[in-house]
C-alpha cells in the first residue's frame, strides 16, 4: 500500500477544511479546478470522493488543487492539524463595537424615546439620515444577508444571468407595470444645508406607473438599475408609492428632496422611505446579479470590477453585490463624494470609518485610497492598494480596490471596495501578526509607505490566489500605506498633511503620567 493511500484521510479531511474554510461548494472547487486547468479538473463526485477519502488523487489532480489553495503537495499528507485552515472567524458581525447599555434604565424604552427626538435636533441630524443609519447597522450585523429578497427576486428573474434592459422591460410590463418617458437635465438642488447638481432619474407613481429619463437610453446599466428597482417596489410592496424617487447624489444613500429639515425628531415615513429605499435596491442587485451565476462569474473574472461592464452592470451594484455573494465575509464598500461625504457605507468587517456620514470630519486622513482619489485633480481613474491602519494600539490589513465615476448630474465620485486581509491569512496557516508587522514597520520606516517586504508579499499573494481575487495581487506593485481613522491621532514619525499641529495633549495621558509618578515615588 502506497504512503499516499495510508494517508488519504489526512488529505480528505484536510480538503474539506480548505474548502469549507474559503466558503467554497464543491461545484465552485470543481469549477475552480477546470478555469486553471481543464483538462485534469476533477468532477464533482470525485471531489467528494477524495474527500471522504474514498478516492486518491493522482499527483495531477493533487498538484491542481495544492495550486488552488497555495499548499504544498506533501502538506495534505503530513498528519499536522486540518483545522488550521479554517479562518478565524470576526469577533462580531461587522460594523463598530458594540457599547454597554449600562446602567439599564438609562436605556429604556421610554427614556430613549424622549432622548433621540432632542439628540437629533440638537446635532442637526435628519430623521431619513439617522434611519440609514439603522439600516446600515442592521445590514452589518446581519452580515448584508436578506434571504427573503433573495427569494423575491430570484422568483421574479428565475436566476436569469445577465438580463439586458429589454428583459426588464418585458418583466415591468409582465408585472403590471406601464413605462412612461420624460425628458429633464440636471438642476440646482437643496440637499439638507448643501446645494449639488442633481438629476431625476426615475420615480414611481401609484399604483403602477414608472417615470423614466430619456437620458437613461444611453445609459443601459443605470436604466436597468431602474427599472429592477422600481420593479421591486411592485412586487414588495404593490406600489403603493411609498418609495423615493431615484435621484443623483443625494446624501446617505438618499434622493435630495429639499423641504425645510424637522425641528427635531423623525417621523414613521422617514423610516418607512429609507427602510423601502433600501430593499428595492437590494431586490434590484440580487434580480441583476443572483447570488449563483454572479458568484460563479465573478470567480470567472476574479473578481475584475471592470467585468461588469461586459453585463452591464453599474461599477457599484458589481461592488455591493460581490460583498454579499463572495464565499469570503469580510468586505467593505465606500461610496465618497467630494468634498468628504459617505454616501454609502458597507462594514462587514468592521472597518473603522475614516471620515463621517453626514458631516465632512475636520481632521480626515487623506491617505485612505478613497479620498485620496477624490482630492487628486490627475492620476489613474481606478487603482488597489494594500493599507496598515493603526486604530488605537491595533494594527489592521486591508486591500482595496478604488475607481474614479460620475453620477449622471456630472458629479464625481470613488467607489471603492475591499477586504479585511488578516483573517485570510490566518486561514492560511500565516501568522497574520508577523505580516501586519514587517508591513507596518516598512511603511513607519519610510515616512508612511513604503514598498511591500519580500515575505509579506509571498504570503499576501498567496492569499490573495487562495482568495481569487485578482486586485489583491496587483496591489503588491503599489507601495503600500499607513492610515488612521482620524488624522489628528496619526502614527507617522512626519504626521500627514491632514494633520493639525497642535500642543494640546490627551487628558488620559496625563492622568496616566501623574499615576506612574506616585506609583514610582513609593
Amino acid at each position: 500500500m502506497s504512503t499516499h493511500t495510508r494517508k488519504s484521510h489526512f488529505l480528505g479531511t484536510k480538503l474539506r477544511a480548505l474548502r469549507k474554510g474559503n466558503g467554497l461548494t464543491l461545484e465552485e472547487l470543481s469549477a475552480r479546478c477546470i478555469q486553471e486547468h481543464p483538462a485534469s479538473a476533477p468532477s464533482v463526485s470525485y471531489l467528494s470522493m477524495i474527500e471522504s477519502g474514498k478516492r486518491v488523487p493522482g499527483d495531477e489532480v493533487l498538484a491542481l488543487l495544492a495550486a488552488i489553495f497555495q499548499r504544498d503537495p506533501r502538506w495534505f499528507f503530513d498528519g499536522s492539524d486540518a483545522g488550521s485552515a479554517a479562518p478565524e472567524r470576526a469577533a462580531r458581525a461587522g460594523g463598530p463595537a458594540g457599547v454597554p447599555l449600562e446602567p439599564a434604565f438609562l436605556f429604556s424604552k421610554e427614556v430613549l424615546q424622549a432622548a433621540i427626538p432632542e439628540l437629533l435636533a440638537q446635532t442637526g441630524t435628519t430623521g431619513r439620515q439617522f434611519a440609514h443609519l439603522l439600516i446600515r447597522s442592521h445590514q452589518e450585523m446581519s452580515r448584508n444577508d436578506f434571504p427573503d429578497l433573495e427569494r423575491a427576486a430570484e422568483g421574479v428573474g428565475e436566476r436569469r444571468f445577465p438580463l439586458d434592459a429589454d428583459d426588464l422591460m418585458r418583466l415591468a410590463r409582465h408585472h403590471g407595470l406601464q413605462l412612461k418617458w420624460f425628458e429633464r437635465k440636471p438642476v440646482l438642488a437643496r440637499d439638507n444645508d448643501r446645494e449639488l447638481r442633481s438629476m431625476l432619474r426615475s420615480f414611481y407613481e401609484a399604483p403602477r406607473t414608472v417615470y423614466l429619463n430619456r437620458a437613461l437610453q444611453n445609459d443601459p446599466a443605470r436604466l436597468k438599475f431602474d427599472l429592477a428597482a422600481h420593479l421591486g417596489h411592485k412586487v414588495l410592496h404593490e406600489g403603493d408609492g411609498l418609495k423615493s424617487a431615484h435621484a443623483t447624489g443625494g446624501e446617505m444613500g438618499g434622493s435630495p428632496e429639499g423641504g425645510e429639515l424637522p425641528a427635531a425628531g423623525m417621523s414613521a415615513q422617514d423610516v418607512l422611505h429609507a427602510w423601502r429605499d433600501f430593499e428595492c435596491s437590494f431586490f434590484a442587485g440580487a434580480l441583476l446579479a443572483p447570488k449563483a451565476p454572479f458568484r460563479r462569474f465573478l470567480a470567472r473574472e476574479s473578481y475584475r470590477v471592470e467585468a461588469g461592464e461586459k453585463m452591464q452592470l453599474t461599477p457599484a451594484l458589481v461592488m455591493r453585490r460581490m460583498t454579499k455573494v463572495s464565499p469570503y465575509p469580510y468586505w467593505h464598500f465606500f461610496d465618497a463624494y467630494p468634498p468628504g461625504y459617505l454616501r454609502a457605507v458597507y462594514r462587514g468587517n468592521g472597518i473603522p470609518l475614516p471620515w463621517g456620514n453626514m458631516a465632512q470630519a475636520s481632521d480626515p486622513c487623506p491617505h485612505w485610497a478613497v479620498f485620496r482619489m477624490i482630492h487628486e485633480a490627475r492620476g489613474p481613474d481606478r487603482g488597489s492598494q494594500i493599507s496598515v491602519l493603526r486604530d488605537g494600539e491595533r494594527s489592521l490589513l486591508y486591500c482595496c480596490h478604488s475607481r474614479r465615476a460620475s453620477d449622471m448630474a456630472g458629479n464625481p465620485h470613488v467607489l471603492s471596495v475591499g477586504i479585511d486581509l488578516t483573517p485570510a491569512l490566518g486561514s492560511h496557516g500565516v501568522d497574520a501578526g508577523e505580516i501586519v508587522g514587517l508591513v507596518s514597520e516598512a511603511c513607519l520606516e519610510h515616512h508612511g509607505e513604503a514598498r511591500i517586504p519580500r515575505a509579506a508579499g509571498e504570503a499576501i499573494r498567496a492569499v490573495a490566489r487562495v482568495l481569487n481575487i485578482a486586485w489583491v495581487e496587483d496591489a503588491l506593485a503599489q507601495p503600500a500605506r499607513i492610515i488612521c481613522p482620524r488624522s489628528t491621532r496619526c502614527p507617522r514619525s512626519e504626521p500627514c498633511d491632514g494633520a493639525r499641529a497642535s500642543r494640546a495633549r490627551e487628558i488620559t495621558d496625563v492622568r496616566a503620567e501623574i499615576v506612574g509618578r506616585a506609583r514610582r515615588a513609593r
